[in-house]
């Protein structure tokens, strides 16, 4: 299972740079600007999958060598680790293809198997030993709270289930199943510091295309995903302390 989860995190990327190069159709940038939404991010966001694919590859390498090989944590958290990589290296070729609601439902498993391994490891005792892995997925996990959510915006969009010239509404209510997501997590990771930060790049970077997005209600959007930031911020000071 270990020598799985290296495998996977080599696809990751491997997978990441044939979507861009168009082996699977459009790559996930030029199919994100057909449907436009509320909860989509700026651009420049996404570049984080490069710190996010580097940190699983090297987390992935660790677990295999001296004494993790051994490690009964990493090897429970194995299964679920490969799983939740092998489900976000499959989500991109996916997404080119336009199979919206298949990629809703890989991402929240991506979403539900990292998030949970974060989650032991945020938990564990002498939870330094596991630093890298704990870095690696909190951040994966993090990102993908955040991105799981604009995919369902985008499905929306895409197939129009709900109204796409006033969407605020429905918005909002993703927003906040959103936040209770982020906030739930946070608390069973005792207050994360790696996902707060992964969360904040993404909040910020929605909360900076809003701002300037000409769709109707964007400018709310913008200021509800920066107040979600502010709560989850309040939330992991005041977990931090309580712990100290």
């Amino acid at each position: 299972m270990r020598l799985l989860v290296l495998l996977c995190s080599i696809a990751m990327p491997v997978i990441a740079w044939l979507s861009q190069t168009g082996a699977f159709g459009p790559d996930q940038g030029t199919i994100s600007d057909r449907y436009p939404t509320l909860l989509v991010a700026a651009g420049y966001a996404f570049s984080v999958w490069g710190l996010i694919f580097l940190l699983d590859l090297l987390y992935a390498i660790w677990q295999t060598t001296g004494a993790r090989r051994t490690e009964p944590l990493l090897g429970r958290i194995a299964p679920a680790t490969a799983l939740g990589f092998f489900l976000t290296a499959i989500w991109m070729p996916l997404f080119s293809a336009g199979l919206f609601w298949a990629c809703v439902v890989v991402i929240f498993g991506a979403l539900m198997a990292l998030a949970w391994c974060a989650v032991q490891l945020s938990t564990a005792g002498n939870a330094r030993r596991y630093r890298l892995a704990w870095l690696a997925l909190s951040i994966h996990a993090g990102w993908l709270s955040l991105a799981a959510f604009l995919n369902v915006a985008q499905t929306i969009v895409a197939y129009e289930l709900l109204s796409t010239s006033r969407m605020l509404g429905w918005s909002l209510a993703l927003w906040a199943i959103s936040a209770v997501v982020l906030l739930v997590l946070n608390l069973r990771m005792r207050g994360n510091i790696a996902y707060l930060a992964i969360a904040l790049w993404g909040l910020f970077a929605v909360w900076f295309k809003q701002t300037e997005w000409p769709l109707t209600g964007a400018v709310t959007s913008a200021w509800v995903a920066l107040g979600i930031g502010v709560v989850l911020t309040i939330q992991t000071a005041l977990l931090r302390l309580r712990q100290r």
